[in-house]
């Protein structure tokens, strides 16, 4: 029987994006699948309900929706919902297929309430790095958002224009700008400074980046330290031991002093970010220069910053912003939505039916819990 999808309006505060956007529904119906949306769910990230409707989708209540749907489409699902999600878990059914993220690596808890109400949750940040998935990789999308806003943030907060200019008035220098931690986030924010005339410079543990920072017009930031050990699997950094941060943070802070814009992106999934900017640091940076923390919420990358809040420390402004995504919900949901039906393609017969296949390696690893128990061996407790 063809599967219903259905996608609950999201209620962590100042969550803006929807899971499941009008084109992206109508892309799921053509698939032989239902869908079913609460009412305004989309209407924060500018999506009516009308446009949700001439696709076909069927608008309802959040309870109708949960009890109706076969897959409950998220952008935040308990473990990254901890408070206002819990709501939804006496609202699920068992054998339902929960998708969205989660924070599965620090969500102990959260994992287990999904697992008791016997729902299977597939998490967005488990989807494994591989070529075959780069098409439903989610975490990428949202540092894609997270690196461009970071630029213009810090853009709007410096008493500095980005460009050179040469004006009748005389020539302005150009801003300069690093970036630390060269992934996904890092990257876009090199590109996006890059655009708008910034000189920039980008740094790495990872040496293997040096090229794709070049590509991008910005400088590589060669340090003094062996960082063979810094890239763990999937990509993505690995943590190192306290002496060789200490090091770095030595090393680096000769290159802060010279720049007005910092941009830190540095961070371990499941763990804490890595003190990169200490205070001390910072102390040679000029008045008015801007150092924006997208690790924020995972504790920050400066020793500064306060998540969702602006510091002021000597005239410099640490900017740790929150949901970064959100502040572009329109494309954020776009991206995400085509992330989450791409995801469901692997899952969905010619007839709309689900079919979920544990030979499958994204399936597999992106699988938390399954039939009451956790089914992720990362997730699991030591023995």
């Amino acid at each position: 029987m063809p599967v219903t999808v259905g996608v609950p309006r999201e209620t962590y505060p100042g969550e803006r994006r929807v899971a499941i956007t009008p084109r992206a529904a109508e892309t799921l119906i053509k698939a032989n699948v239902s869908v079913v949306v609460e009412r305004s769910a989309g209407l924060s990230a500018g999506f009516t309900d009308e446009e949700y409707t001439k696709r076909g989708v069927r608008l309802a209540s959040r309870s109708e929706v949960f009890q109706s749907a076969d897959v409950i489409a998220q952008a935040r699902s308990l473990g990254a919902n901890p408070v206002a999600g819990r709501g939804d878990v006496s609202a699920m059914k068992p054998g339902q297929l929960v998708i969205g993220f989660g924070e599965p690596l620090t969500a102990a808890a959260e994992n287990a309430a999904l697992a008791a109400a016997g729902v299977t949750f597939i998490s967005m940040e488990l989807v494994p790095r591989i070529t075959r998935a780069q098409s439903m990789d989610a975490l990428s999308s949202m540092a894609s958002i997270a690196g461009y806003e970071a630029v213009i943030m810090a853009a709007g907060a410096l008493p500095k224009m980005f460009p050179m200019m040469s004006t009748a008035a005389g020539t302005i220098a150009p801003a300069k700008l690093l970036v630390l931690g060269a992934g996904v986030a890092g990257l876009q924010a090199i590109a996006t400074a890059r655009r708008l005339g910034a000189v920039v410079m980008g740094y790495d543990i990872r040496a293997a980046v040096r090229e794709q920072i070049e590509s991008l017009g910005a400088k590589f930031v060669v340090l003094d330290l062996d960082a063979s050990a810094g890239e763990g699997t999937g990509g993505y950094a690995k943590a190192m031991d306290e002496a060789f941060y200490k090091k770095q943070r030595e090393l680096l802070g000769a290159v802060i002093r010279e720049q007005d814009v910092v941009i830190t992106t540095a961070a371990v999934p499941g763990r804490k970010a890595p003190i990169l900017v200490t205070a001390e640091m910072t102390n040679g940076m000029q008045p008015g220069s801007v150092i924006v923390d997208i690790a924020a919420e995972r504790g920050g990358n400066c020793e500064l910053t306060r998540a969702g809040e602006t510091v002021v420390h000597n005239g410099i402004n640490v900017i740790g912003p929150v949901n970064i995504p959100s502040l572009a919900p329109t494309h954020a949901s776009q991206m995400y939505a085509n992330n989450v039906v791409n995801l469901l393609k692997l899952m969905l017969t010619k007839e709309g039916e689900l079919k979920i296949d544990l030979a499958d390696e994204v399936i597999r690893e992106s699988m938390v819990c399954r039939d009451g128990k956790i089914s992720n061996p990362r997730l699991q407790p030591a023995s």
